[in-house]
C-alpha cells in the first residue's frame, strides 16, 4: 500500500523549503559583501586627550596595534608626509613631540608656547607648526634640528590649522575670534586675517588648493574661502557644534564632524557636496563626533567620538558606519598614514616626557 502525503503537508514543506532557500541566499550574499569589502592599507593614529595616550590602529583590520601612554593632554597629532614619524602636542606640558612610527619610540621634544592644540607639517616635511591657544601664537619648528624657529602672532585662541597643498600657506582657525589667519611659510609671517564668522575651529583645503573650508562652531555651519582672493564666498548649515573638516581626495565632498557639547553631544557627520555646497547626507557616528580624516584612496573616513571613546569607520561610497573601534578616553585628533603599522613589542608602550619647569611655572601663575 502506498502512503500519500496530504496536499496541505506538501504545500507546507514547499513553503518551508523556499524560505530556507531565501535565507541561505541572503546569508551567502551578505557574506560575499563582507568578504569583498574594499581593502585598505595604513595606520590610523588617534590622540586620546583625556586618557593621556595615543591609540595606534591597523586600518586593514580595524584592530588596535598598541597604545602609547605618558603623554599629558595630547589634543592633536599629525603623520609626517613620508609616514615614518608622527608629531603630537602635550597641552599640559607645552611640548611638541616627534614619534618614530617604525619603532614606537620618542624621537624628541620641542618646547612650544602655552596650551598647544594642533600641530601640522608642511608637504615637504621640513617644518612643523603648532598653535598655542594660551598666547595667541603659532610656533614654527625646524624638523631636522628639532628646534623652534620663531613664534608667529595670529588671532584670538588659535586652534586648528593646515597647510596649503603647495606648501606656501598655513591657514589658522582662531577659535575665540572671527578670523582665519594666513601664514606665509617662506617668511613665517602672518600676512592676512580673513573675517569669516563666529568661532572658526578647524580648516581643510581642497586638494587643488583653490578653496579652504572651515567649521564655524558657534554658527553650526561650514564656510568656504577663495584662496586667491582671500574672501569668504559661502556658508552652509550643518549639525550642532561642528569641529574638524576634511575634503575627499577626489575633491567632491567635504566632511565635518558635529560634536555638540558634553551635556548634549551631537552624534553625526555632515557630508557636503563640494560642487553645490549643500549637505547631501548625514551619518550617525557616535557620541561627540570630533576628529576627521580620510584615507588617501577616498574609500573610508575615520571619525573620533570624543564622548564615546571610539573611532567610527565610514564607508564613503555607502555613507554608513561599518564599525566602531575602541580607543583611549576622549579621542580627539586623528591622522592617517598610508604605511602599514609596524609590529609592536607590547599592547602598551609608556613614554617619559621631559619635565618642563617653565610650563609648570606658567601653570602656577595661572592658578592651575
Amino acid at each position: 500500500m502506498t502512503n500519500k502525503i496530504p496536499p496541505t503537508i506538501t504545500r507546507l514543506l514547499f513553503a518551508v523549503g523556499l524560505a530556507l532557500a531565501v535565507l541561505s541566499w541572503s546569508f551567502l550574499s551578505s557574506s560575499t559583501a563582507v568578504a569583498h569589502e574594499k581593502p585598505v592599507t595604513g595606520t590610523v593614529w588617534v590622540a586620546d586627550e583625556y586618557g593621556n595616550s595615543i591609540t595606534v590602529i591597523d586600518a586593514a583590520t580595524n584592530k588596535v596595534v598598541t597604545t602609547i601612554t605618558g603623554i599629558e593632554g595630547p589634543h592633536n597629532l599629525q603623520v609626517s608626509p613620508d609616514g615614518k614619524s608622527v608629531w603630537a602636542v602635550s597641552g599640559h606640558k607645552s611640548l611638541a613631540l616627534m614619534i618614530d612610527a617604525t619603532t614606537y619610540t620618542l624621537h624628541g621634544t620641542v618646547s612650544t608656547a602655552k596650551e598647544p592644540a594642533h600641530i601640522i607639517l608642511t608637504p615637504d616635511g621640513k617644518t612643523a607648526y603648532a598653535t598655542n591657544g594660551g598666547d595667541n601664537t603659532v610656533t614654527a619648528i625646524d624638523v631636522a634640528t628639532m628646534k623652534a624657529i620663531t613664534t608667529i602672532p595670529v588671532g584670538e585662541y588659535p586652534h586648528g590649522l593646515r597647510p596649503s597643498p603647495d606648501g606656501k600657506w598655513v591657514y589658522v582657525a582662531n577659535a575665540k575670534g572671527t578670523t582665519l589667519s594666513v601664514i606665509e611659510t617662506a617668511t613665517n609671517r602672518k600676512v592676512d586675517d580673513i573675517e569669516v564668522g563666529q568661532r572658526p575651529v578647524q580648516v581643510g583645503f581642497s586638494p587643488d588648493g583653490k578653496y579652504v573650508y572651515f567649521s564655524l562652531n558657534a554658527e553650526n555651519a561650514v564656510g568656504k574661502v577663495d584662496v586667491t582672493t582671500r574672501r569668504l564666498i559661502d556658508k552652509v548649515k550643518v549639525g550642532v557644534g561642528p569641529i574638524q573638516v576634511f575634503v575627499t581626495p577626489d575633491n567632491k565632498s567635504v566632511l565635518v564632524a558635529n560634536q555638540g557639547t558634553k551635556d548634549k553631544p551631537s552624534t553625526t557627520v555632515s557630508i557636503i557636496d563640494a560642487a553645490t555646497f549643500s549637505v547631501v547626507s548625514t551619518v550617525e557616528t557616535g557620541k561627540g563626533a570630533h576628529g576627521t580624516v580620510i584615507d588617501p584612496s577616498g574609500e573610508y573616513a575615520y571619525i573620533t567620538n570624543i564622548y564615546g571613546n571610539d573611532v567610527a569607520v565610514i564607508d564613503l561610497a555607502e555613507r554608513r558606519v561599518i564599525t566602531n573601534i575602541p580607543t583611549g578616553v576622549g579621542p580627539n585628533g586623528i591622522s592617517f598614514s598610508p604605511l602599514a603599522p609596524a609590529p609592536a613589542s607590547a599592547s602598551e608602550i609608556k613614554f617619559s616626557l621631559p619635565h618642563d619647569e617653565e610650563a609648570d611655572m606658567k601653570d602656577m601663575d595661572m592658578g592651575n
